[in-house]
């Protein structure tokens, strides 16, 4: 298991903040831009595959954990999801990123885009095969980022989360895989209900798994046992995704093991 702590700046644009002529004149009303840049610092747990170097490219898994693993320790992260599976000693033929989130926040799409961009430049990631999967707070995090971010992205699987139903348009290309509890009293059931509705309405064809007896904790089984099965592992469908160009991608097929 590798371990990074990472800085990255963002350019931020916000448009009518400060002016950008040479002298203000009192009494009119003028164009203005402040560009800046935001510094941003995300703890993250790294997984490289054993033969990393035999092979030119490589997909990238990014996982975000729930609200329990948020703070300044990475041990947190390993609690769930494939952090806890590659620190029990399962390999995977795909990168795996696990940032965690700051105490007392949320996850911040513009930061995890930062955080893909820096790692698509500094490691050998197929940008074509860019997976996120997050639990709980990272289910929210995981619908707001395909949002935010739809055409980085080759497919989701948000796991008892939720998010706004206009979201929804902007991903409904993307395959979407999504897992919740019936009994779940935390994030109830209709949370990610409506959000496959939506995408049905679209046309779309997510994956949806219902587990019946399950509460907020739909996460272990997902993991476990319908995401991993011996030493398999799908976190996502598959289909042609649009680019922002409005070519489409091939057929980019989930992160797999063995």
């Amino acid at each position: 298991m590798h371990t990074r702590l990472i800085g990255i700046s963002g350019l931020v644009l916000v448009s009518l903040v400060a002016v950008t002529v040479a002298e203000e004149k009192s009494g009119t009303q003028q164009a203005a831009r402040l560009d800046v840049l935001v510094p941003i610092r995300l703890n993250y747990l790294l997984y490289l595959p054993k033969n990393y170097e035999d092979q030119e490219q490589w997909p990238l898994l990014l996982f975000l954990h729930g609200s329990g693993e948020r703070g300044d320790d990475l041990e947190l992260v390993k609690k769930h999801g494939p952090p806890k599976l590659i620190a029990s000693g399962m390999d995977f033929p795909f990168i795996v990123v696990s940032p965690q989130c700051p105490q007392d926040r949320r996850w911040e799409p513009i930061e995890l885009v930062a955080l893909l961009d820096n790692l698509s430049a500094r490691y050998k990631v197929d940008t074509d095969r860019i997976y996120v999967t997050g639990l709980s707070m990272g289910g929210f995090g995981t619908w707001e980022l395909a949002s935010f971010a739809p055409n980085k992205l080759a497919a989701v699987a948000p796991i008892c989360g939720g998010g706004e139903k206009y979201w929804v348009k902007a991903y409904a290309h993307l395959p979407v895989w999504v897992f919740h509890g019936a009994k779940d009293t935390a994030v109830p059931l209709e949370r990610s209900q409506v959000l496959v509705d939506e995408l049905k309405k679209l046309g779309a064809d997510p994956k949806f798994t219902i587990y019946p007896d399950a509460a907020h904790d739909s996460w272990t089984e997902s993991y476990a046992k319908s995401a991993v099965k011996g030493k398999r592992v799908d976190l996502g469908g598959r289909r042609p995704l649009k680019k922002k160009s409005g070519r489409t991608r091939g057929r980019s097929p989930a992160p797999r093991s063995p």
